[in-house]
């Protein structure tokens, strides 16, 4: 393609054009093309119109003998511009860039320091020789956006790691080390140091001197294809399998498919046309909507306002599951921890929670005793809060009740030094109320950590209404630290996560009453794309725990409101999940997986007589219809109360902490996805029930009738 020359005197040249994305300096016979679009030299318009145009600067100058391809800052190039997708192209392609390179009739070296992921390891793939240095970081993750590398990737990588390597890098998204890329035959060389021109100069020359000729990805034959099919005929079974209605990793299988049976020009045309499939899939925008969401979701209102405090010592009350759990992830964070119990023999049964964790590192071989011991060396376990009068923030994690929360403030209070941040894990409780049984309510905060919270990556914030601004700032600090996910939430019953799950908790248990089995709303749920549906995870989280919410919530329900007594019926026979060895589900000889029981079904036919209830038949889509629509109705309430920021706050509290499935975006994604005013068409049919639990949110009706959706409030905050 002919390259658009910009004379200086054309005003119209944006600021990003490619003579400050790609910049071209000659050394020698090397003509060195560097790549500068900060933060992470991501391959914008600017930056594929630069490669070419020094492609052909390179091609029609008979000074240069080979070209040197680097990225300024610490990256060679972190990928594709993730913004321009679902956009309409702008030319030059990737696809193209890469040929060009691949065809250039004079060597081309690419030398990577820092991360090349996707499009920028496609662009290193389609160089002649890969030099890495030590901190490279290599991969094809387009599969985590519901996409597949789309610059001849998936015909490239297999040529040069071989087919089955080739197809776990891109069905696992994982990043290789430089020393990994080299063993695995992605690069050719390794060298220490940080200066990628230096040492790929030194490299370039060399490959000069020994008058080394083009080589070209696409020309290696693929060995014993036999094999390698019938390795991605085994490797698509499995991930039909593991990828639960994912739509990319079989397209990628496909793709591999490709270059192992077709000439490289037709697997090329066949990646193509895939890469366009998935590019129109509503996976990929909801993935994409993930992916940004969760970048968005730590940019709050206080964070203009205040820095974070200082902190490196932190204690933790309580030493049960929660406890041991934040304990782990705070010492993983490199902070110093003290641990508080009430007793001797409580605190050895917290202090062995934590090591169990480290052990289990061990045992899979992911941790050596000496790591464990160097990590445990900045933990302290006591039974005295004397022992935390330096620390600069506590994370209780007691028993969820509020007196007994209230009296653990209270000692707080007494002997944490001044400017201490004060934070309580709790689910449902009012951190107010918590905070005003200190004399500093302006240090209180809510940190709602999920179980177990040494894995589980939300941490919703709790802002309560007198905590100072740098103590919020401060929390967002701590949630980067330990690589949480952090969701900024208002102070009511539940916060945004639980106090949702309440909601679609209660459609689920109508939908059992009313005539569909608890095993067909799991099964329902699970079709959807989550892991688990609601009764497996009362199941798992135990049964006495909803149970207690409910009997604490009786005096103040309305008399009204419809109300199921299914799951009080399973409680009161002591039948509280796994941990009792059946719930909904039967557990014999201590099963992780559950088994339909008929005793429960028994007491679901009971109830239903009681209330004079006729059974009638739901499909899994009516079920996921009312369990959505009681999901996005409650959503948009969170959002009117200021609950929630914005409706990605929502969204990422469900993918981070409640395992809805990433592709679809997040509730609220989801709605918008299906058409706002279809949602609110199913709460006007289901009001005619009960009009009492499916009265339409009123943000949901205001969106409705002026035509937008929930994502125009995104952009709002």
């Amino acid at each position: 393609m002919p390259h658009r020359h910009h004379s200086t005197g054309d005003k119209r040249v944006p600021a990003d054009h490619p003579a400050s994305a790609v910049q071209t300096a000659r050394h020698g016979h090397v003509l060195v093309v560097s790549i500068n679009n900060p933060p992470v030299n991501a391959l914008g318009q600017a930056v594929r119109a630069g490669l070419l145009a020094a492609m052909e600067q390179a091609e029609s100058d008979a000074a240069v003998q080979a070209v040197l391809i680097v990225g300024e800052g610490k990256a060679f190039i972190a990928g594709a511009d993730i913004r321009e997708f679902g956009k309409p192209p702008v030319p030059p392609s990737l696809p193209e860039v890469c040929g060009r390179i691949e065809a250039s009739r004079k060597i081309v070296v690419a030398a990577i320091h820092g991360p090349a992921l996707g499009g920028g390891l496609e662009v290193a793939l389609s160089a002649h020789y890969r030099l890495a240095l030590p901190e490279a970081k290599l991969g094809l993750p387009e599969v985590n956006l519901g996409l597949l590398p789309g610059a001849g990737g998936t015909q490239r990588a297999p040529r040069l790691m071989g087919v089955a390597a080739a197809a776990d890098l891109m069905l696992t998204g994982k990043h290789l080390s430089a020393k990994a890329a080299l063993a695995a035959g992605l690069v050719d060389k390794l060298v220490d140091g940080t200066d990628a021109t230096a040492a790929g100069l030194a490299y370039t020359n060399e490959l000069l001197a020994a008058q080394a000729a083009p080589r070209r990805t696409r020309d290696i034959e693929i060995a014993d294809k036999a094999a390698a099919l019938a390795a991605l005929d085994t490797l698509a079974a499995d991930t039909a399998k593991k990828s639960r209605g994912l739509f990319s990793p079989l397209k990628i299988v496909e793709c591999v498919r490709a270059a192992v049976e077709l000439p490289f020009d037709e697997g090329i045309a066949k990646e193509r046309a895939l890469f366009v499939e998935c590019l129109n899939s509503p996976q990929r925008a909801g993935l994409i909507h993930a992916f940004f969401a969760e970048r968005e979701t730590a940019k709050i209102p206080e964070a203009k306002a205040a820095a974070p405090r200082h902190f490196a010592k932190i204690a933790v009350i309580g030493g049960g599951t929660m406890g041991a759990g934040i304990t782990v992830s705070a010492l993983d964070a490199g902070l110093t921890v003290t641990m508080i119990e009430r007793d001797a023999e409580s605190i050895a049964r917290g202090q062995a929670n934590v090591e169990k964790v480290y052990n289990g590192l061990i045992a899979k071989g992911r941790m050596t005793e000496e790591t464990k011991a160097a990590i445990l060396a900045r933990y302290t376990p006591s039974t005295s809060y004397d022992a935390i009068r330096d620390v600069d923030l506590v994370i209780e994690a007691v028993f969820e009740d509020l007196e007994v929360k209230k009296a653990v403030f209270k000692e707080l209070d007494r002997v944490c030094k001044p400017g201490a941040v004060l934070a309580t894990n709790t689910s449902y409780l009012d951190i107010d109320a918590i905070a005003a049984a200190t004399s500093r309510p302006q240090d209180v905060i809510g940190l709602h950590f999920f179980s177990p919270a040494n894995i589980m990556k939300l941490l919703e914030i709790v802002v309560p209404a007198k905590v100072a601004p740098d103590v919020v700032t401060t929390a967002f600090e701590l949630a980067k630290r330990m690589k949480k996910v952090p969701v900024r939430a208002g102070v009511c019953d539940g916060f945004i996560g639980n106090r949702i799950l309440a909601v679609y908790k209660q459609a689920a248990d109508y939908l059992m009453e009313d005539g569909a089995s608890p095993y067909e709303i799991d099964e329902a749920v699970r079709g959807f794309g989550y892991p688990m549906g609601p009764f497996q995870v009362t199941d798992l989280a135990g049964g006495d725990i909803g149970w207690a919410t409910r009997k604490r919530r009786a005096a103040t329900r309305d008399p009204k409101a419809r109300y199921v007594e299914v799951a009080d019926r399973v409680c009161e026979r002591g039948w509280f999940g796994q941990k009792t060895g059946r719930g909904f589900y039967l557990y014999p000889q201590g099963a992780r997986v559950g088994q339909a029981d008929p005793e429960v079904l028994a007491i679901v036919d009971a109830e239903r007589a009681r209330k004079g209830v006729t059974p009638r038949q739901f499909t899994a889509e009516e079920i996921m219809r009312r369990y959505m629509a009681a999901m996005v109705n409650e959503g948009a309430k969170v959002l009117e109360e200021g609950i929630a920021l914005r409706p990605l706050d929502i969204d990422v509290t469900f993918l981070s902490g409640y395992g809805f499935p990433r592709f679809r975006g997040g509730p609220m994604k989801w709605a918008d996805m299906q058409g706002l005013e279809k949602v609110l068409a199913d709460i006007r049919e289901f009001a005619k029930e009960d009009a009492l639990f499916w009265k339409p949110a009123p943000l949901l009706e205001k969106l409705v009738a002026e035509g937008r959706d929930f994502e125009s409030l995104n952009k709002a905050a």
